[in-house]
């Protein structure tokens, strides 16, 4: 007599869901990344501009000079406030995709629950079954040799 669960098919969509769900969370983890690292680089940028305006304006610098800065300054800081908005949206996607991994992980890991206490139910039945057996041979055999 072969094991079989009752819920394999079940199991199976749950563990694919489960598959599909991880690739989701981890596309979401590259996306944070790549923009988490754009922010960075962004504000690399803008903390070396700061720091070659302050050591040029120590030796005197032209004022035309100086607006130049202040306006490349100016759109650098709009580009790191729009890659911090990316930021915080990719990290809220990220985790919204971490709890719904956790979700499939979760609902995979209750059926692997059920399939392991069916299967010692299924082996205990076979084993009180097997016993049964032998005890009906162990008196077929006491009783053919009484005759």
């Amino acid at each position: 007599m072969r094991y079989r669960f009752k819920f394999e098919k079940i199991m199976m969509v749950k563990e694919r869901e489960k598959d599909e769900a991880l690739s989701v969370y981890n596309d979401s983890v590259k996306r944070f990344e790549d923009v988490a690292e754009k922010l960075y680089e962004s504000l690399k940028k803008k903390e070396d501009l700061e720091n070659y305006q302050s050591l040029r304006l120590e030796n005197g610098l032209p004022v035309q000079e100086i607006r130049h800065h202040q306006h490349f300054i100016l759109n650098l800081q709009k580009t790191i406030d729009h890659f911090q908005k990316m930021v915080m949206n990719a990290r809220n996607q990220m985790n919204f995709y971490q709890e719904k991994l956790m979700q499939k992980n979760i609902e995979l890991k209750k059926f692997e629950k059920i399939k392991e206490k069916d299967k010692v139910v299924f082996l205990e039945e076979l084993k009180h079954e097997e016993a049964k057996q032998m005890d009906d041979i162990s008196i077929q055999q006491y009783v053919h040799r009484g005759n």
